[in-house]
């Protein structure tokens, strides 16, 4: 199967640069896929999975949490306010974000809460341990 570059890059490091066969993003409109030879795009990310095919195959996952994704020829390069690869992922720690978002969703008449930031947290939570399995 032909095969294109892919970079994850964070404001903190390049999480994951590779050669790969397909990958399938999180659309803030919706998930779309790219293969090589794709038209150039630039697309806005949601929070969601980041589903790699690496050459030779073999499938990666990364929790995406918002940004941007740019193809211009046979690369593809995405610009992500965080990631991670499941691999990297700490599952504890995850499941105890998730758990501080419900709490803080539970007191929705306090007015100290930031209600949007809590579902913010609670949907970037329950991304990564999607992701992590």
């Amino acid at each position: 199967m032909p095969t294109f570059q892919l970079e994850i890059v964070t404001p903190e490091k390049t999480l994951y640069s590779g050669t790969v066969e397909h990958v399938r993003a999180p659309g803030i409109d919706g998930g779309f896929g790219v293969l090589s030879g794709h038209h150039p795009m630039v697309s806005a990310l949601g929070i969601g999975q980041l589903r790699i095919r690496e050459e030779g195959g073999d499938e990666r996952m990364a929790a995406v949490n918002g940004g941007f994704a740019e193809v211009i020829s046979d690369q593809l390069t995405v610009l992500a306010e965080t990631a991670e690869l499941a691999d990297s992922i700490d599952r504890t720690r995850a499941e105890e974000a998730r758990d501080r978002a419900r709490d803080r969703l539970k007191t929705r008449r306090d007015p100290e809460v930031d209600i949007e930031r809590a579902e913010a947290a609670l949907a970037r939570a329950i991304n990564r341990l999607r992701v992590h399995g």
